[in-house]
Order: structure tokens, then sequence, then C-alpha cells
């Protein structure tokens, strides 16, 4: 059994993001590209993003913090702490509305 501390992982990358040029920190804390499914956390500052992308597989982003904006086209979503948005299968941003930090897990095809 792997136990993972959230909180720990949070405090980690929002000290990352604040430092970082592009305003964002990333780690993989379960599976990776050999498995199928992974959880990324991801931490923003405000009006950092994740451009355009497409869907690699069913995914969700889980809000811990702050504020985000999901968008697909002209449609978008968004999401504030303890808020689950499914990503649609299709190219989608993730924008941070302010500091946020999201948990993004995928189950790729």
């Amino acid at each position: 059994m792997k136990k993972f501390s959230l909180d720990t992982l949070v405090r980690k990358h929002q000290e990352a993001a604040a430092a970082a040029p592009a305003g964002r920190s990333a780690e993989t804390f379960y599976g990776g590209h050999e498995r199928t499914l992974r959880q990324t956390l991801i931490a923003l500052t405000e009006g950092s993003a994740l451009s355009e992308h497409p869907n690699p597989g069913e995914a969700t982003v889980l809000v811990l913090r702050g504020r985000v904006r999901l968008a697909a086209g002209d449609d978008h979503w968004d999401g504030r702490a303890h808020d689950l948005l499914v990503v649609p299968e299709a190219p989608h941003s993730l924008t941070a509305l302010e500091d946020a930090v999201v948990v993004l897990t995928v189950a790729k095809h």
C-alpha cells in the first residue's frame, strides 16, 4: 500500500509555482506513462494556464484550492475548491482564475 500527503504536495508545488517563470508546478504522484491511471497534482498561480491540448483519455480535474476555468472551444466550466470537473473529450485548456491547485486524474485509452 502507498500513502500520499496531498497537503505536503500542495505546499511544495504552490511554492514552486510562485517561483517559476511560467507560474506553474506539477508532479505525477501516482501512475505514469506505463500505467492506465495517472494522477498529477498541478499548482498554478493566478492567470497562468495549461494551453490547449488533446484529451489523452477519460479525465477529471479535482480542485483542491483556488478557482480554475476549464475551456473547450466556446464552452467553459469554472471550478472552485472541492469541485470535480469532467474533462471533455476534446482539445481543452485550464486557466487559474486565482492561485489554484488541482489533481488531474487520467485513465488513458
